[in-house]
């Protein structure tokens, strides 16, 4: 079976994984900040506070994460889709187009899209294929408004939805 085939499969089998939505952040040493979405992110440890997140080798955003030691992860609100696209693109101008502020314990606080946010300092990364592993110790969180998240599987972004009478929530598929 080939390279190709894999990556189809694996693909598929993402597909079919929801996941909430986040955009990682970073400060260069340059002062520029960088972004971008990333749902490939989950929890280690509680003791210490640790999170994964993984973002590609030759992205700026990694560059600025390893060479700042320090990274944001902002989980994204149910209506924050244009904000998951816009980190997703290789749109120079991100920064430009979302309201953000600066935080002294991690990357750029994405305040209108995010309904948490936690600032992390790096403790590890490793190379695996053309992504990095980013392992980070969460020093603050940042709880903005109820965190009702964005999410994303099979290819589209969704939202959950109440369902006040049999008192669960399912997942909703936005258009």
């Amino acid at each position: 079976m080939s390279h190709q085939r894999y990556e189809a499969d694996l693909r598929r089998l993402m597909a079919g994984f929801p996941t909430g939505v986040s955009v990682v952040t970073a400060t260069a040493p340059d002062g520029v900040p960088w972004g971008m979405t990333c749902t490939s992110l989950c929890s280690v440890a509680l003791d210490p506070p640790t999170l994964l997140v993984c973002l590609r080798r030759d992205s700026p955003t990694l560059g600025a994460v390893l060479g700042s030691g320090r990274l944001s992860v902002n989980l994204l609100h149910q209506h924050a889709r244009s904000t998951a696209e816009l980190f997703g693109s290789g749109a120079a101008d991100r920064f430009e187009r979302t309201p953000w502020a600066a935080a002294p314990d991690g990357g750029p606080h994405l305040v209108e899209a995010a309904h948490t946010i936690a600032d992390c300092v790096v403790t590890e990364d490793q190379a695996v294929g053309d992504h990095a592993i980013v392992m980070a110790r969460v020093t603050v969180v940042t709880s903005l408004r109820s965190p009702l998240p964005l999410l994303y599987g099979m290819r589209r972004y969704g939202s959950w939805a109440e369902d006040a009478e049999n008192g669960f929530l399912s997942y909703d598929f936005i258009s």
